[in-house]
């Protein structure tokens, strides 16, 4: 089962896409030198510490900087042992998607305003393999969007909590068919409803 926002080829530092490996260790040696200059003792850095290290970082190019509450919603995606921090294993992991995130939000941003629109929105969701319902896709549009613009730090917002989602639905589907079955206490108490609800 190929599940959507993994298959994304093209983007540098996306897994499996045209000069990866390169990417990958060219890269190494300066991401770890941001991310050290703000670690603490214990080798791992809060929402805060995120923020600043892709600041400094520049992975956001001549976009806004994120947020702190992006930053939370970064660290929360890939937060498997519900610590509130991340390592410099799960930093890397978070750089490659941000990057195939910010190549492919720029194909969409074609007047460099620093946004898209809520069709450039949908067009990209699509683009990176997920096929959502027409009614789930308003939801997102009016969760995410601003005067009827989506800026580069709502985009990001909007594909983490796609992919926490999607994450958490892999899990479940163990068989890899693309068809989980649900007890009433899954959906109101575990990640589902929580993304659910901060999604729409």
């Amino acid at each position: 089962q190929n599940y959507p926002g993994f298959g994304y080829r093209g983007a540098p530092g996306a897994p499996g896409g045209a000069g990866y490996q390169q990417y990958q260790a060219q890269s190494m040696d300066h991401l770890y030198g941001y991310f050290a200059g703000v670690a603490g003792h214990d080798g791992q850095i809060d929402s805060q510490e995120l923020q600043s290290c892709l600041t400094q970082a520049g992975i956001s190019g001549s976009y806004k900087p994120f947020c702190l509450e992006t930053c939370k919603l970064m660290i929360s995606m890939l937060d498997c042992d519900c610590s509130g921090t991340m390592g410099f294993s799960e930093f890397k992991e978070l750089w490659t998607a941000l990057n195939a995130w910010r190549q492919n939000f720029a194909t969409f941003d074609r007047d460099r305003s620093g946004t898209v629109d809520p069709q450039e929105l949908q067009q990209a969701i699509s683009s990176m393999g997920y096929r959502l319902s027409p009614q789930g896709m308003n939801a997102i549009v009016k969760r995410y969007s601003t005067a009827g613009k989506i800026s580069f730090d709502d985009y990001v917002a909007c594909f983490v909590r796609l992919r926490t989602l999607t994450d958490a639905f892999r899990r479940r589907d163990a068989s890899q068919q693309g068809v989980v079955n649900f007890a009433y206490d899954d959906v109101s108490t575990d990640e589902y409803f929580f993304t659910f609800v901060y999604l729409f």
